[in-house]
């Protein structure tokens, strides 16, 4: 009979705690190399499709490897397909970037590996969620009646905030489902038609279909206009639909506009419709006193969703919905089985009730961190600076004989274009442009289209930037122009 015991700790169990502190104290050397030294690499990889794959075997190792060689490796095949969204030059989509002391908390909710699913299982993510979204809330000037819940993406907060929304309607989905009914009208949600993709998509996970969005017509500042959204709601009810929800959004996707959600809300609550305010990429700049004008008519909301990982400088991935009443989420997703039942439920909240998820990472952690490290003010002063710089950069646009602004800058995303005289397709010199710059590794911009018209987008939005960075692409920019 062979002996189970005969092999060792050593040869079974985890990494030895000596080498974990080496080559730990190894990663965060690296880690910290590599911010300040990132701008010796190109922003966006500069490696062909399928590059990585064919560098790597196809088949895996028999025996475990020194680790030194898989941080070798790291080097040699990793570092050359990253494109570095840290980098102080990434401009493109919405510009973000995870501060050190955010790493710090995700390690360490790494080695916590909770699963935060009950309370029970999970006490530190429980509580301290609740009281870091609090913390988060109080700096946005929200009332206190709303409370936060984490997840990972915008996406995923909006369907389940639509979802909350179905349930509220009382046509009795949770139960009785959307298919094969016979007495189930068709369900509206209303948007501008500059929305996030995500709402598209959600009302496709839901069940809804992409025919119950309803998207709205906008200004000339790319802003919902309340008078036809009001009509629209009107013809729908006319039509026997039965209108579901109105996401309105502060600081959209293309342009970072604002759709007048106060005005927004007068319309929902006349119909009792339920009021979902987009705010992933914008919510953060509420903390500035001089921008919460912007954001006027978002307490009337039914629930928020709001990124840190976007502009909080939290390390990708952490989105909060604020409801204001949480109960409603609840409703529509708690679910408990046999082996899940415990007696704490009456004092405690259980975060796999508020979802599709059953267990939860740690995210608040890094949150937390955050908060405590660079506090209200120094969260305040980065927004505030991304803000001004963005302004300046629009200012050169504004003064150049050569580029034009396609929209207004409320916060810190700039949409403009080159408009050289003699170029009679500006669409494709546009394009070009930013195809040059970005295939120089030496900047990243991105586009999208406004009126019809290709439109390039500068993001601020790093931790590292500074105005000369701001300066570098803008005379990346003016000599390319010069030059095409």
């Amino acid at each position: 009979m062979s002996d189970i015991r005969s092999g060792t700790t050593s040869s079974l169990g985890d990494m030895p705690s000596d080498e974990f502190r080496r080559f730990g104290h190894e990663i965060v050397d690296k880690i910290a190399d590599y911010f300040d030294s990132i701008e010796r690499f190109p922003v966006l990889s500069q490696i062909e499709p399928g590059w990585l794959r064919d560098s790597l075997p196809s088949t895996p190792p028999v025996a475990g490897e020194n680790f030194s060689e898989v941080l070798d490796d790291l080097d040699r095949f990793i570092l050359p397909a990253v494109t570095h969204w840290n980098h102080p030059s990434f401009h493109g989509l919405f510009a973000t970037s995870g501060s050190t002391v955010g790493i710090f908390g995700e390690m360490l909710a790494s080695a916590f590996d909770m699963k935060a699913m009950l309370w029970r299982t999970s006490p530190a993510s429980a509580e301290l969620e609740d009281v870091t979204l609090d913390w988060v809330r109080q700096m946005m000037g929200l009332p206190a009646g709303f409370e936060g819940i984490i997840y990972d993406t915008a996406s995923v907060s909006t369907m389940h905030a639509i979802a909350a929304a179905r349930e509220r309607i009382g046509l009795d989905i949770r139960e009785l489902g959307m298919s094969g009914r016979h007495d189930l009208p068709l369900l509206r949600v209303y948007c501008s038609e500059h929305v996030h993709s995500s709402i598209d998509k959600s009302c496709i996970t839901l069940g809804l279909g992409t025919r119950s969005l309803h998207k709205i017509e906008c200004n000339e500042r790319f802003e919902m206009i309340p008078e036809h959204l009001a009509e629209a709601i009107e013809e729908d009810i006319e039509a026997g639909y039965i209108p579901l929800c109105v996401i309105p959004t502060i600081g959209t996707t293309s342009t970072s506009s604002v759709d007048p959600v106060d005005a927004i809300a007068d319309i929902s609550e006349k119909h009792s419709i339920w009021l979902h305010v987009d705010a992933a990429y914008a919510g953060p700049a509420a903390i500035l006193p001089e921008l919460r004008d912007l954001f006027t008519g978002w307490e009337r909301a039914d629930s928020i969703v709001v990124n840190p990982h976007k502009w909080m400088f939290t390390p990708f991935d952490l989105s909060v919905l604020y409801c204001r009443d949480l109960g409603e989420l609840k409703k529509a997703f708690s679910l408990v089985p046999e082996y899940l039942k415990t007696d704490d439920e009456p004092d405690v909240k259980n975060g796999m009730d508020y979802g599709v998820q059953l267990g939860r990472r740690f995210r608040s952690l890094k949150l937390w961190f955050i908060v405590r490290y660079f506090g209200r003010r120094g969260i305040e002063d980065r927004i505030r600076e991304h803000c001004r710089l963005a302004r300046l950069f629009a200012s050169w646009v504004e003064e150049s004989p050569e580029f034009e602004l396609m929209a207004p800058v409320p916060f810190a995303l700039v949409c403009f274009r080159a408009c050289p005289q003699g170029v009679i397709d500006l669409d494709a010199f546009n394009e070009h442009l930013m195809n040059e710059v970005n295939a120089s590794g030496e900047a990243y911009i991105s586009h999208t289209k406004l009126n019809g018209e290709f439109t390039l987008r500068l993001s601020v939005g790093s931790i590292r930037v500074e105005e000369r960075h701001i300066l570098k692409i803008w005379e990346i920019l003016e000599s390319r122009v010069r030059n095409l």
